[in-house]
Order: C-alpha cells, then structure tokens, then sequence
C-alpha cells in the first residue's frame, strides 16, 4: 500500500526543452522510508485544478547519493507531465510515495551489464548505471542509448561526464532517429542494431544481465534478438511506460453487474459495479482510498489479489505468468467477468 509523505522540491532542473528532473528535500525522519533499489519509482500526488492526479516516475538517482530526484518528460495532453514541466518550481510542496517498483538492480562484483533505453526510458537506468560504477568497482556497464536528437537526449551532460570518469567500466553509445550526429548510429533501437553491438562491438564479453526501458515496440525486438544471441530469458528485465491492449481480454468483457467486496486496509466493503467498468475506478467512484499511479498497467502500485470470482485485464506489463495464476491482478486494468468477486488488497 503506497504511502505518502508532503516533500519540499529543492531544485527543478531543466534537462530539455520539454524534460525536468526534481529535486526532494527528504527530512531526517522519513530518509530510512525513502531508502530505494536503482530501478524503483516514485508517485507524484497533487490537486490540479481541482482534481487529484497521480503519477509514476522513476528515480534517477542512486542509493548511495545524498538526494533524491526523478525526472518529468511532457507528454501531448499529459495533465501531470505538462503541469511539472512548466509549472513546478524550487520551494513548492509536493506528495511523494515511498519507493516501489520491481524493475531493480542490486549490483554484484564481477558483473557486465547492458542496458537498452531510449528517450525518457534513461532515467531508471541513469540509477542503475550510478549504483553500479559507484558500488561495484570490478563490474561495468554498457548503454545504449536512443532519442530524436542530441537535444533530446535526457542526462546527456551527466553521461557523457559518467563515462569520462569511467572509460573503462563505462561503454556509451547513442543512437539518433532524426538526425546524424558525430560518433552515434542513426535510427531506432532496432535487431540490427542490437546485433551490431553484441555481435561486433562486444562479442568478446559476456553479459549477465540486460536492463530495457523504452516503448514496447523497441523492448520485444531487443529481447527477442538477445535470446536468439543467446541471452537466458530470466536474465533481460525490462519496464514499460506504456503497453498495447489485449484484444483478446477484451472481447471477454461484457455488459452485466457484479457484487464485489474489496478488503482494503482491513475492512470489506462491498458495492455493485458494471462489468465493464475496471475495478479500481469504481473502488475509488465509492470513496474507496485504493491505491493506484499509473493507470496505464505499467507499475504495480494497484496489484491486488482475486480471491473469489473472475476477473480479465486488458493491460499488464507487470505481472507474470505464475502471479497471474496465483490470482494477482492489477485493478486499474482488471475487469469482472462474474457475478460476484472478491478483491484484496491487503495480501500482496
């Protein structure tokens, strides 16, 4: 269950035309509760015209650095994103989550990493590579790194000084889809381009572990080609920021009314919803304080448990296979597909 602690934003840095990082000054009593894996993510809460909004973003600072800091990309018609980027400024206040998330590395001695990213896909990556070159000296790390241009790049001054510091832990490439530029490939992430680097670049290293954060078009051809280049499936870990519908979980809602019971922080409360209404808008339509970031099925803050009853999601970037059987699902996506159905929120 996220909790959520009033923060003050210390700096508001630009990093592009239309990209942020924010700052948080955490005080001494909640440092312990803000104590992260590189790869874990924050929510954002706050009232926008009258209306509370949430949303997920990544932590891009290490564990071991003195601050805590996320960045922002605006996105068309993003209601949070548009608001932090041209809004926000050092000395207000803001909500915060305590850290979440399952897309983590915990560095280990004697390990090669690589890591495909592209636009604002760095910024749970730019944790792991700092976590990595600052905390386990005999491990490298390769990027590979995609934007528009040079002027997109997110964290391209903090990188490029990252690798200067560490030439030979290090390995920076940049790849750009609108434009030539000195000493990077041109395009998208691509299977060419994965093969370039794992078949030429480094074919005399062995990687253990592969860390994608980008669209999804990019993340199934990168893993796809890093399993037919030989990479075990358990060791290429990825996040989305967004994920494709399920036409097939789709086709299975149908109009009908179902009696649900929710167990949230200890207490049933039970109520009935249309089945083609997700279950998290109508916990939260009946005063419900369900907990909830994305609503998009690309984090888990929403994960719950079926425990009686049937339920399809239409979106899930998030949970296994075994967890899925295990009847986990994640409310913003979910929808009953039975007359009565229990949720529980507190057993996960």
């Amino acid at each position: 269950m996220a909790t959520f602690h009033k923060v003050n934003i210390q700096e508001v840095i630009r990093e592009t035309a239309d990209a942020v990082s924010l700052l948080f000054t955490i005080p001494g009593n909640l440092k312990s509760k803000f104590a992260f894996h590189s790869g874990q993510y924050l929510t954002l809460k706050k009232t926008i015209n009258g209306k509370e909004v949430r949303r997920a973003y990544s932590i891009c600072s290490s564990p071991t650095d003195s601050y805590l800091k996320v960045a922002v990309k605006a996105v068309e018609n993003g209601t949070f994103s548009t608001y932090a980027t041209s809004e926000l400024k050092a000395g207000n206040f803001i909500e915060i989550s305590e850290p979440e998330g399952k897309f983590i590395l915990e560095p280990k001695p004697n390990k090669n990493y690589i890591a495909f990213a592209a636009g604002s896909g760095i910024t749970p990556i730019l944790s792991m590579i700092k976590d990595v070159l600052s905390n386990e000296t005999s491990s490298t790390f390769t990027l590979i790194y995609g934007n528009k241009t040079a002027a997109d790049t997110i964290f391209k001054s903090e990188l490029d000084t990252l690798k200067e510091a560490n030439p030979e832990r290090f390995n920076l490439h940049y790849i750009c889809s609108r434009e030539q530029q000195e000493g990077a490939l041109f395009g998208r992430i691509d299977k060419a381009h994965t093969n370039y680097y794992i078949n030429n670049s480094y074919k005399n290293i062995t990687f253990d572990a592969a860390y994608l954060c980008g669209p999804e078009e990019m993340i199934n051809e990168v893993s796809t080609t890093l399993i037919e280049r030989g990479f075990a499936k358990e060791n290429i870990h990825f996040e989305l920021f967004t994920v494709s519908v399920d036409e097939d979980a789709v086709s299975e809602i149908k109009e009908g009314q179902t009696e649900i019971t929710v167990l949230l922080d200890d207490e049933e409360t039970t109520f009935t919803m249309q089945q083609t209404d997700d279950i998290l808008a109508a916990s939260l339509r009946n005063n419900l304080d369900a907990p909830y970031s994305c609503q998009g099925g690309v984090c888990s803050s929403c994960m719950c448990k079926v425990t009686e009853g049937k339920a399809v999601m239409v979106k899930n970037s998030i949970l296994t296979d075994g967890e899925i059987e295990d009847g986990l699902i994640l409310a913003c996506q979910a929808y009953p597909t039975t007359s009565k159905i229990t949720i529980d929120f507190d057993d996960v």
